[in-house]
């Protein structure tokens, strides 16, 4: 455990929004270390809800330089579920199958996040979207005006 104390302590906040799924879409992300906070956005103009919240959470994790504590914040039980039950690895290891056999879903972003998950204690945390939680309402805004961007029509 005292190896865990050394890491830095870091809270990453995530979410993903689509105008029309797939549609335009975009994502947002929220990093915070010791009170100081970056915020990171972007979209694509056709895309998907889940591959927007994958995005956030890999573009928030590909700027960690080395190991960390992470205390991950998201609405998504997509992404909580596939990465704290292992749905994701056990797709992996069967070639990107599911355990029914039919192909699992995002195997491009899923690689790639397991990837920069590598050496990092993560800490999952889901949250009721649209409650009110200042951070996840932080990022669904963000994530809505990339989307809007690449011309998404969200109310």
């Amino acid at each position: 455990m005292a190896e865990t104390q050394a890491l830095k302590q870091i809270e990453i906040f995530t979410d993903g929004a689509c105008s029309g799924n797939p549609g335009p879409g975009g994502w947002g992300a929220v990093l915070r270390y010791k009170g100081h906070e970056k915020e990171l956005s972007g979209g694509e103009d056709e895309t998907t809800n889940n591959r927007m919240e994958l995005t956030g959470l890999i573009e928030a994790l590909a700027l960690l330089k080395e190991p960390c504590v992470i205390e991950l914040y998201s609405d998504s039980q997509y992404v909580i579920n596939g990465l704290e039950k292992g749905w994701a690895k056990g797709w992996r290891a069967r070639g990107w199958k599911k355990s029914d056999k039919s192909p699992a879903l995002n195997a491009d972003l899923w690689a790639r996040l397991l990837d920069l998950t590598e050496g990092h204690t993560l800490h999952y945390h889901w949250l009721k979207g649209h409650a009110g939680h200042p951070e996840n309402e932080r990022c669904d805004r963000l994530a809505v005006e990339q989307s809007k961007k690449h011309g998404g029509r969200q109310a």
